[in-house]
């Protein structure tokens, strides 16, 4: 996989070679991949990819996108095509928690610019950045079709909707008190506030 495609990201051909999921998410991945035609594996990119994320620290290191290549049988390029299109792969370390709010038109009327700035102030962090202690990112996304409760976030596979200052510290301490990292694969909505 060549440097020049992931920009600053450097192909470490040691680390690839370390890369590989466990046997029960490789099972699942097997699960993912058998839903679809022989020849359409490919077919089956986003979901592994969220695993792959899941599984390896919460981003997607080139090491990483080459081993779900392999394990498609598709060309590196497609998997970085791919995650460097959607905004819920990451392709650089984050925080155990990405806090993704919401930008669109009812978010943005209902006051998620103010939820965005409460949340950077309180964090000490800008959209894009992480806190110091590696526990929080913030990000801004396009609509997650919440319309009707904003403002929202998205932590992982939980939404957090009809935010206000005091729902936003709530949250915050809830995750930063579990200290658990959160991703789209988390099945869990109890930390939905």
């Amino acid at each position: 996989m060549s440097s020049q495609i992931h920009g600053t990201q450097h192909f470490d051909k040691s680390k690839r070679l370390e890369i590989k999921f466990s046997d029960e998410v490789m099972q699942i991945a097997q699960t993912i991949i058998n839903r679809y035609p022989k020849g359409k594996q490919k077919s089956a990119l986003l979901p592994i990819l969220h695993l792959a994320q899941a599984e390896f620290g919460g981003w997607l290191s080139p090491e990483t996108m080459d081993y779900v290549a392999s394990i498609l049988n598709i060309k590196s390029i497609e998997v970085f095509e791919v995650a460097s299109f959607y905004s819920m792969y990451n392709l650089k370390p984050m925080g155990k928690c990405i806090l993704e709010v919401c930008q669109t038109s009812s978010c943005w009327l209902n006051g998620a610019e103010d939820i965005v700035k409460y949340i950077e102030k309180k964090l000490n962090i800008k959209v894009g950045e992480t806190t110091k202690d590696g526990m929080f990112s913030l990000k801004v996304a396009e609509c997650l079709g919440s319309c009707g409760t904003s403002p929202m976030l998205q932590c992982g596979a939980s939404y957090h909707e009809n935010l206000t200052y005091e729902k936003v510290d709530a949250l915050l301490e809830n995750y930063k008190s579990e200290n658990k990292r959160k991703s789209y694969t988390d099945l869990d909505y109890k930390n939905t506030l």
